[in-house]
């Protein structure tokens, strides 16, 4: 727990957040919401995106942003009609600075979003509000809002199109033969060992270990090779510092090579 609290307060300090949530208009602030039309699906779905654009300079995060990053958060509450919402996430990229690594994109983020309707004879309308973080210099939380009417006729999206093909590989599609994860108590809550047998993703390869469970946070693993097998350690700590169990068929693990990303979702136990 205290190596959890360490990094959060150097986080904390090397993004500089203030307090108070910053209303983001057409022409203010330093990013920018629309949403795009992709019109409805073969299996009669919706499929729309959330469209951030950045100032020169400035990025946001990914939903696992890092040592030193804010995760987005999104209220769909004021919404009609939305049944089911699947967030498709583009492969991230990497930042270091200050000692500190983040995870996410810069200058622009479109994020697919496949709406199932409640009622298919109905429109949809998405209305609410994304929380996120942006950082240049300095990080500032902003608070986006949203108000739109999918269209159902709406042609498809080079954007969305792009964006959906910028998402990591599968498990199958990066030839993964084998994926487990050893568990053992630490001091602090609970050491994991997380295998992957599989090619090169390129370069240095960077993994990201979600534990499956929002109270929980995992430290930046410690990667390595050993041959074909991806080899990652890391710290699962509870924020509220009580005994947990890990569910392994929940735990995520997102390989970010030069190449290409790779998303294996559960794994054996080792």
């Amino acid at each position: 727990m205290t190596r959890y609290l360490a990094s959060t307060a150097a986080a904390l300090s090397a993004c500089f957040c203030l307090t108070a949530p910053v209303q983001a208009q057409v022409g203010d602030g330093v990013v920018h919401l629309d949403v795009l039309d992709g019109g409805r699906t073969a299996k009669g779905t919706y499929l729309g995106a959330m469209r951030l654009t950045l100032k020169d300079g400035w990025k946001t995060y990914w939903r696992a942003p890092g040592d030193a990053g804010i995760p987005p958060q999104f209220d769909w509450n004021g919404s009609q009609n939305v049944g089911d919402v699947s967030i498709t996430w583009p492969a991230p990229d990497v930042f270091v600075q200050n000692g500190l690594q983040s995870i996410g994109y810069e200058d622009q983020l479109v994020l697919p979003v496949e709406i199932t309707p409640r009622n298919p004879a109905k429109p949809v309308r998405l209305r609410g509000e994304m929380d996120l973080g942006v950082c240049k210099d300095v990080c500032i939380p902003e608070q986006l809002n949203f108000d739109h009417t999918l269209n159902a006729d709406a042609a498809r999206n080079p954007a969305i199109a792009a964006a959906l093909a910028q998402r990591p590989y599968s498990a199958k599609e990066a030839r993964v033969s084998a994926a487990s994860c050893r568990l053992s108590p630490s001091s602090d809550g609970m050491k994991i060992e997380a295998r992957v047998t599989m090619p090169s993703a390129g370069g240095q390869e960077i993994t990201v270990i979600e534990p499956g469970n929002p109270t929980l946070w995992a430290s930046q693993p410690e990667t390595t090779r050993q041959g074909d097998t991806l080899v990652a350690t890391a710290e699962v700590v509870s924020a509220s510092g009580d005994p947990f169990a890990l569910d392994r068929s929940e735990i995520r693990i997102t390989v970010l090579g030069a190449n290409h990303a790779v998303d294996i979702q559960g794994c054996d136990a080792g």
